[in-house]
């Protein structure tokens, strides 16, 4: 199982965030704060390297809190060691 670092989740935050404006423009769909955490889930899986199995799924229309949550459940067995990813969540979607 693939597992990602602190260094690593922040350093891809980072990236999100100095683009965000780019993200916005390419996806314009949902609220800011959704298409960022969007964004990350996907590049999480991505990383991550998630079976379709392991990739979480949505019923109805996801909100920025779905996202926050799935992204809180791929990082939960999956960090190589213990950090607190709602602060860097928190800080992303700080407009």
């Amino acid at each position: 199982m693939t597992k990602i670092s602190e260094k690593e989740f922040s350093r891809i935050c980072r990236g999100i965030d100095q683009d965000r404006d780019k993200i916005y423009k390419h996806n314009p769909i949902g609220t800011k704060k959704e298409t960022l955490l969007w964004m990350l889930l996907n590049i999480l899986v991505s990383y991550l390297s998630l079976s379709e199995i392991e990739t979480p799924c949505f019923t109805g229309l996801p909100t920025a809190e779905t996202y926050r949550q799935a992204i809180l459940f791929v990082l939960k067995d999956r960090k190589a060691e213990d950090f607190e990813a709602e602060k860097y969540l928190d800080k992303l979607v700080k407009e």
